[in-house]
């Protein structure tokens, strides 16, 4: 986008009562931020959800000159600056109703592999969960998928620095603007992830760091991603707020399972139990239920075998598909009784034996 188009938009994402959501409705309408800026206040109202409230700041010049201050930013510091309607915009994040209307980048950034995940959990991350958490990347490598994480103590970092060892492209999400790094004692990560992915944030140099806005970053973590997954959470916590966007957009989500007496398994056992994640017990769980495969590998032809057998749960599975065609994992686990955590060692004993195949989407259909 040129200087003028980036000002305009960045005077926009300054107003305060106006969002990304509505920003991106208020641009639809009047075609650009320059549009929206200089459209009579009566043409503003007569759109659908928009009040005199919303647009109350919308004419303050100091909207401008905030814009102006932070372009000389951009430029000084070489910041990428990614529109939501750009080519060079997330693709997966374009999909999300509230994404950033202006998105900021450093590094070398390359959205264009095919799998892109999200590695989330809590800050105090015990021994067995960082084990998980490097054993869960250095086989997942393989697929040389992009690791996405928040930068943060715990798990994060922890996921990060797998990624790097790995030489797996990694991405940091940040709560604050590109001027600084939070926690201070991560500045040391900075130049390898910048040579291995880089940083994304929608906050500006000049925005207040405030704790607020790890919520607000969660949404850009689980908007880039395929799927998300949470190694260890406790009763309440960010992860699991990045779980539920995830579960918005129609994101798979994983979390790994642990004893009920494990004050930092709670959350992860509750996302089980409530169907709002899959199980993960291994890390080719992942590659499996995403249905990914081996670039430059052909894949095994499946051939039915004659007079396979199948145990109970395999033959109701195998009758429940021959009449629906093909059906998703989580439909055919309630329609089949089986537990969540069940069905997909029952689906892949069954791949095995050649009477079913997954599909794109999560979705299997009988041989």
């Amino acid at each position: 986008m040129s200087e003028n188009d980036l000002i305009y938009t960045l005077a926009l994402q300054h107003v305060t009562r106006i969002g990304d959501t509505t920003a991106k409705k208020l641009i639809t309408h009047c075609g650009s931020a320059e549009g929206v800026l200089k459209e009579k206040k009566q043409n503003l109202l007569k759109i659908d959800g928009i009040g005199a409230i919303t647009i109350s700041d919308l004419y303050a010049q100091d909207h401008v000159e905030a814009a102006r201050a932070e372009l000389e930013f951009i430029k000084t510091e070489n910041i990428k600056c990614h529109y939501f309607k750009d080519e060079d915009y997330p693709e997966r994040l374009k999909h999300c109703i509230d994404s950033p209307l202006l998105l900021f980048s450093s590094g070398a950034i390359n959205l264009n592999k095919k799998h892109i995940i999200s590695i989330v959990g809590t800050r105090k991350i015990t021994t067995s969960g960082m084990v998980f958490c490097e054993k869960l990347i250095e086989e997942l490598a393989i697929y040389d998928p992009i690791i996405i994480s928040g930068f943060a103590y715990g798990t994060d970092i922890t996921a990060h620095r797998a990624a790097i060892k790995h030489k797996l492209q990694t991405i940091g999400c940040l709560a604050h603007g590109l001027n600084q790094i939070y926690p201070k004692a991560h500045k040391k990560y900075v130049a390898d992830i910048e040579h291995n992915g880089g940083f994304f944030t929608d906050f500006w140099s000049s925005d207040a760091f405030d704790r607020n806005n790890f919520l607000k970053r969660n949404r850009i973590i689980a908007g880039l991603s395929e799927a998300t997954i949470v190694i260890e959470s406790a009763e309440k916590g960010g992860s699991l707020v990045t779980a539920d966007i995830a579960n918005s957009y129609n994101r798979d989500v994983f979390a790994v399972p642990g004893r009920t007496s494990d004050v930092l398994s709670v959350g992860c056992n509750n996302l089980i139990k409530q169907q709002k994640a899959h199980l993960l017990s291994t890390p080719l769980d992942v590659p499996y239920l995403l249905n990914w495969q081996l670039e430059n590998k052909p894949q095994p032809i499946v051939q039915k075998q004659l007079f396979v057998e199948l145990n109970n749960d395999e033959k109701a599975v195998y009758n429940y598909l021959k009449t629906q065609n093909k059906e998703l994992l989580d439909t055919i686990a309630i329609n089949c009784n089986l537990p969540s955590y069940k069905i997909a060692s029952v689906l892949l004993n069954m791949e095995l034996k050649g009477v079913v195949r997954p599909l794109p989407g999560k979705l299997f259909e009988a041989i």
